[in-house]
């Protein structure tokens, strides 16, 4: 059977990086975002040869019957969904926009799925928020105790796939994976924004002080993975994926000042802390690397210069627009 596969976010920054990792392997890709194509510099799928490529604009809260018609036509047998309300410390301000678009338009989308005859495999993409705070490394056995309107409607969505992979049999897997970053992310996002701070002459706000740590990834190693268990995960299962290194936020800024040869103390400016921000992320990953043979193959270090060429490489594109995120409900 030949694998073809539906991107639904493609527009974001690791599902476009995760299509042109698909082309690069001679897939057909069916992509879907709820929004039209932004800059293609935000679109790593469009770096290369894009002849494989098909790009739809559906919303799942509407447009789903759409969807469903695409996928039935394509014989689509892998889905890999990045789709989702993102952005924590905004979805206190209206939580139902979360919980529509993060757990019903979802659950509508996963009925319609089990029914698609052609489906191999969904790989649903989560995120470690799910757990809170950790003091120390978690695996994928770890309770859920979410913190905020985000994280608890990321949660939910998890529990209702689990009980439809037990009830249904539905082929789920899932990813969790840590901060994600490298070129091509927007600009709402800690690294590229500190990196445009130290270009442009601008401050950066670390909230709490920047104390909250992080274990970052660069985003080649999460396609890398993404690709490994879409194809050759157990259904059922979770898989975590994330470096090495655990920093803090006002490390990962120093690190990026020193790269650019600014002293941290013109771009950091103290901010107070956001509502139920986690201290701490921190995951174990034994899983992936022992079951599908995964290894994160890009150090801290070099994946933040890559990042900095990006942004020197686009600087007058990038320094034109607006840095902080727009919600769309």
């Amino acid at each position: 059977m030949t694998e073809r596969f539906l991107v639904i976010g493609s527009n974001s920054f690791t599902g476009s990086h995760f299509v042109r990792h698909l082309l690069d392997r001679g897939h057909e890709v069916l992509g879907v975002s709820r929004s039209e194509e932004p800059e293609p510099l935000f679109l790593a799928h469009r770096w290369g040869d894009d002849r494989g490529f098909q790009f739809h604009r559906i919303d799942l809260n509407h447009d789903l019957e759409r969807l469903v018609d695409l996928v039935n036509r394509q014989g689509t047998t892998h889905v890999v969904n990045f789709a989702g309300q993102g952005m924590v410390a905004q979805s206190w301000e209206r939580p139902e926009d979360w919980y529509r678009t993060n757990v019903l338009a979802q659950v509508g989308l996963h009925e319609h799925l089990r029914r698609l005859p052609t489906l191999v495999s969904y790989l649903h993409v989560s995120t470690p928020e799910v757990y809170g705070s950790t003091n120390g490394p978690v695996n994928e056995q770890a309770p859920f105790a979410p913190t905020t309107p985000y994280a608890v409607s990321r949660a939910a969505c998890d529990l209702h796939l689990r009980t439809f992979c037990e009830t249904h049999g539905f082929p789920v897997t899932w990813t969790r994976a840590s901060n994600v970053y490298g070129p091509g992310q927007q600009l709402y996002r800690i690294i590229p924004r500190a990196a445009l701070g130290c270009r442009l002459g601008r401050t950066l706000p670390l909230h709490g002080g920047g104390t909250s740590e992080r274990n970052f990834v660069h985003v080649e190693d999460v396609v890398s993975a993404t690709y490994l268990v879409a194809t050759r995960g157990r259904v059922g299962t979770a898989y975590h994926v994330a470096g090495t290194e655990v920093v803090s936020i006002r490390d990962l800024v120093e690190r990026i000042c020193s790269l650019a040869g600014v002293d941290p103390e013109e771009v950091i400016q103290l901010a107070d802390e956001r509502v139920g921000k986690d201290q701490r992320y921190e995951l174990e990953t034994g899983r992936i690397r022992s079951e599908l043979g995964w290894a994160d193959g890009v150090r801290l270090e070099d994946g933040l210069a890559g990042t900095l060429r990006w942004v020197d490489e686009n600087l007058e594109v990038l320094g034109a627009l607006p840095l902080d995120y727009v919600h769309k409900a």
